[in-house]
């Protein structure tokens, strides 16, 4: 029997939950929960703000556990190993995308938290590959965040082949936008930080920008026509997106990991003039998670977070909600 908090509707409030699972499958692990971060989009899932909640829904795709349980055909890990797991649990592992390593991109791939019960629990299953081993020497109560915040910026820098020289701004400095601070500093980068609150001037530099930019501020952002190789916009909220890809140089990428909540206006001559491109990415493989853990340990990098007891977790919701969060929230079993 795994014990669980699920929310029975949409926007209800988390109860304690029991679920017998379906017997272990030759290529899954069940993991003993030990830690499990709370993401914006487990607070998205739960109002289902997407259209995708089934309930009760079980919450959590940043967990950090030990194997407790592993099928006949496991061969990655071992019981007792200390592994993470994200947003995705699984994958089909033969299609053209998971063949060639681009694991978050199989067209099956399965989420932790949609169709299934996720980490907001004492254990949880997913496939082995998507079970990544932990380096020894990463704070297992701070890493749960890189697995979906920390992988969601780490990601466009492996796949955009982003250069020690190249000058990149960041928009928006919370749970996604200070740890990309502080792998773009390790990177190598000239950093920008773009807030609307100047009051996070002072750690965001502390973080690795070397300048900060108030968004608020349109003189500002004019002066910084053709900066940047790269601008990655973190937030969920719609912006003067034809001033941020006026501060790109040639060539330059303005590139979407928040899920901004309408449609992104911009002009194709600004993009066609100067060769300009729109992207966006999700996440990232469990190779390139592994990449990201070891890049963390060698630069020391990890978000900051504040904890939680399990059975606080409606009090943690209810901090996220309120925008109080700094910069990520953990629940502790």
């Amino acid at each position: 029997m795994i014990h669980a908090y699920a929310a029975k509707t949409a926007g209800g409030k988390l109860e304690p939950f029991e679920y017998e699972p379906d017997p272990l499958k030759d290529e899954e692990v069940e993991i003993n929960v030990e830690y499990c971060g709370i993401c914006h989009s487990d607070l998205s899932m739960l109002n289902n703000e997407w259209g995708i909640s089934q309930y009760p829904l079980v919450p959590g795709h940043e967990v950090v556990g030990t194997v407790a349980a592993i099928g006949d055909r496991v061969k990655t890990v071992k019981v007792g190993q200390r592994v993470g797991l994200g947003w995705y649990s699984h994958s089909c592992m033969h299609c053209e995308w998971c063949m060639s390593g681009n694991h978050n991109l199989c067209l099956k791939a399965e989420s932790t938290i949609v169709a299934r019960h996720g980490g907001f629990a004492d254990k949880v299953r997913a496939h082995e590959q998507w079970a990544v081993p932990l380096p020894q020497d990463i704070d297992p109560a701070k890493v749960g965040p890189l697995f979906c915040g920390g992988i969601t910026v780490f990601n466009p820098i492996v796949q955009f082949d982003i250069k020690p020289t190249d000058r990149v701004g960041v928009i928006g400095i919370g749970g996604l936008g200070h740890i990309a601070l502080q792998f773009l500093r390790a990177w190598g980068c000239n950093v920008t930080a773009f807030s609307t609150n100047p009051d996070k001037e002072a750690e965001a530099r502390k973080l690795g920008a070397k300048d900060f930019v108030n968004s608020r501020d349109p003189q500002a952002l004019e002066k910084l026509a053709s900066s940047f190789d790269m601008i990655i916009s973190t937030v969920n909220a719609d912006l003067d997106w034809g001033t941020y890809i006026n501060a790109l140089r040639p060539k330059g990428r303005l590139h979407f990991v928040g899920v901004v909540p309408s449609a992104i206006q911009a002009h194709a001559f600004s993009l066609i003039a100067g060769q300009k491109t729109l992207s966006g990415s999700p996440l990232g493989s469990p190779q390139t998670i592994a990449r990201m853990l070891d890049f963390a340990v060698r630069h020391n990098i990890e978000p900051i977070i504040e904890t939680f007891p399990f059975s606080q977790v409606n009090e943690a919701i209810a901090h996220l909600e309120a925008g109080k969060a700094r910069y990520r929230l953990v629940l502790k079993n």
